[in-house]
């Protein structure tokens, strides 16, 4: 593969096109949760959970669920619902590894997201577990996130993508998980209508 004549290999080389940091910029910083960014939280029902493992390979997990899915414990302490999935548990693995964690919670049609660093850890506490059931069901476990930084994201990267403006959606776009796994096991149609008919059917009953 030929080498890109244009890399950027220093910070210097990035901050010379990007401008220099705006120190008033870093006040938005804060180190706990406050009034804002706690109604934030209990607007959002939808996060993205990112983590890494012991060797930097990083992962960007959705979680989700009712606005207010996220129980805020004290202004240092989110408790978040790990509930039925495909069992691949990537995230959960790296929290085991490294506990590093950052977060992004967004609210529809609110276009800055709120962002939170820290580092994690997994509980089965059943008292936990039922404080965050849903649909009747207590969480299978609890990811405690130990809050060391949070700050809200302005809207610029939403208003480029119109991303909540419906008149610009196209249209809804159909992942068929039974071709994707029928070609990769050397199976036919009938085979992935099969995979389909199953993962709708635990759309509809599994969560």
């Amino acid at each position: 593969m030929q080498s890109d004549p244009h890399l950027l290999v220093n910070l210097e080389q990035v901050r010379a096109i990007i401008g220099p940091e705006v120190a008033a910029i870093k006040a938005k910083f804060l180190p706990a949760l406050e009034e804002a960014s706690s109604a934030f939280i209990r607007h959002s029902p939808l996060l993205l959970l990112a983590t890494v493992d012991r060797d930097g390979h990083p992962d960007v997990s959705p979680k989700g669920d009712g606005p207010g899915f996220v129980a805020i414990e004290d202004e240092h302490t989110l408790l978040i619902p790990e509930r039925k999935g495909n069992k691949l548990i990537q995230g959960l693995q790296n929290i085991l590894a490294t506990r590093r964690v950052a977060l992004v919670f967004l609210v529809p049609g609110t276009e800055e997201t709120l962002r939170v660093h820290g580092t994690a850890e997994l509980s089965a506490d059943p008292l936990l577990l039922a404080r965050l059931e849903a649909r009747g069901q207590p969480a299978l476990l609890a990811i405690r996130v130990r809050v060391e930084q949070v700050f809200f994201h302005c809207a610029k990267a939403f208003k480029r993508s119109r991303l909540w403006q419906p008149d610009t959606w196209p249209a809804k776009l159909r992942i068929s998980f039974g071709a994707l796994l029928a070609k990769k096991l050397g199976a036919g149609a009938d085979a992935a209508s099969r995979i389909d008919a199953a993962v709708e059917e635990d759309y509809r009953t599994g969560l």
